[in-house]
């Protein structure tokens, strides 16, 4: 998990409306070219927390306000959304198989993302796991529905296993639409928010907002520095229950960066004695048995960060250590000492750029 080292224990306690937010800003615009502004609000049923330095001058306080809030909402609700029956998303999940489903570009685009992050991992990242998310309790609306124990056997496993399987899709980007071969599911939660960044990043750029920090649900997408030349600071979370504590800091240095974080130790479930993490692996059909507690990933863009930290989680530290110094990202792993008390810090050469100081 990372947020703003200024904004630590602030993004735990929203309590406001995008609304009120908007006129707060609105109002407490000063004339000086130095003020940091904080917009916050919900979506993707998440919460986002977003900060510029000063306004562009080719959009006023509303506008820029408006354009965050319909670019968010789209993405959420008419396209992405699991929730809303009526979203794209939801119509291609009712849809038959074998039959091309016209979809937006931005849809058939992460779609298309997501099968290339599938091929990348071998398979541990796949959109098409829901099924076995949703029966191990950590689905939407999942958790207390069960009237059965928690912990499916492995025939039931096995046949959910039957429904995933990331070769079922197929996407073309022109004309964007999206088609399975079996019936499958998308659920999108592993990549959109980390989209979703980066689409309100792009919508900055057009408006030439240079520096900003925008966070969708712990994935973030900084550029710039703020109004006294200082970077954006985000801090990594040390993986414990409980009141939350910095790890590691981290130095952007000013560049423009997609960051995600992901792992084990807020949403999980005990039963007689065992840990049962909703990181789920799709090979197995169960959660993840390693000791990996957190990943954080930092790429171009949110998207890519985003992918890759849940894949990551998925596949344990030695799988993704390979890959990510193949493939030059960077990437910082917190495993469990072997003993069981504490963690110990692991990350790839090219995330050494990025740390403020090595623990």
């Amino acid at each position: 998990m990372i947020a703003t080292l200024q904004h630590w224990l602030g993004r735990y306690s929203y309590t406001l409306a995008f609304l009120v937010l908007f006129f707060l800003w609105l109002w407490l615009r000063p004339e000086a070219p130095t003020q940091v502004y904080q917009l916050d609000g919900a979506t993707m049923g998440t919460r986002y927390q977003i900060l510029i330095a000063g306004f562009p001058e080719s959009v006023s306080d509303q506008e820029l306000a408006d354009g965050i809030e319909q670019r968010l909402f789209r993405l959420d609700r008419e396209l992405m959304s699991t929730y809303a029956p009526d979203s794209e998303l939801s119509q291609f999940n009712r849809s038959e198989p074998g039959q091309w489903v016209d979809v937006s570009p931005e849809l058939a685009y992460v779609v298309h993302r997501s099968l290339h992050f599938s091929d990348m991992t071998g398979g541990y990242f796949d959109v098409t796991v829901g099924p076995l998310v949703d029966r191990w309790g950590f689905g939407p609306d999942q958790q207390g529905s069960l009237s059965w124990t928690r912990i499916p056997d492995q025939a039931e496993i096995s046949r959910l296993q039957s429904q995933v399987s990331y070769q079922a899709l197929q996407v073309s980007l022109q004309p964007p639409r999206l088609r399975k071969e079996r019936d499958v599911k998308l659920d999108l939660s592993g990549i959109a928010k980390g989209y979703a960044a980066d689409v309100i990043a792009d919508y900055f750029d057009s408006v030439g907002q240079n520096s900003y920090f925008i966070e969708i649900g712990g994935e973030l997408r900084i550029r710039g520095l703020k109004p006294d030349g200082s970077a954006w600071v985000p801090a990594i979370e040390k993986p414990e229950d409980g009141v939350p504590e910095i790890w590691a800091v981290l130095n952007t240095q000013g560049e423009s960066l997609g960051i995600a974080g992901s792992g084990d130790y807020r949403n999980y479930f005990e039963e007689d004695g065992v840990r049962y993490s909703h990181e789920i692996d799709p090979f197995t059909g169960k959660p993840v048995t390693h000791q990996l507690a957190a990943v954080n990933v930092i790429a171009d863009d949110a998207l890519t960060a985003d992918a890759l930290a849940t894949a990551f989680m998925v596949m344990g530290e030695q799988r993704s250590a390979e890959l990510a110094e193949q493939h030059g990202l960077a990437a910082y792993f917190i495993v469990k000492s072997p003993n069981g008390d504490g963690f110990e810090a692991r990350y790839t050469s090219r995330f050494a750029h990025y740390l403020e100081e090595a623990p």
